[in-house]
């Protein structure tokens, strides 16, 4: 893929912005703890923690071919 059609992709724009979409889903998260919602933040930082572990899986994978990673 291009860089061109590979920077609209959603993988690509969410990569980009990783560590943004994780602060404000931990803030999320934070919010609805202190609305005594454990349930609500357990559900966002699971979300977290999954987009977390499969950024680790790329760049794990890019490493191991000896691409540059980003990001």
């Amino acid at each position: 893929m291009t860089a061109e059609a590979e920077r609209g992709t959603v993988g690509s724009v969410a990569a980009l912005y990783l560590g943004n979409i994780l602060y404000a889903l931990e803030l999320a998260a934070l919010t609805l703890d202190e609305q005594c919602k454990a349930e609500e933040a357990a559900f966002y930082r699971g979300i977290g923690r999954e987009l977390a572990e499969a950024h680790g899986r790329s760049r794990g994978s890019a490493a191991g071919r000896g691409e540059a990673g980003g990001g």
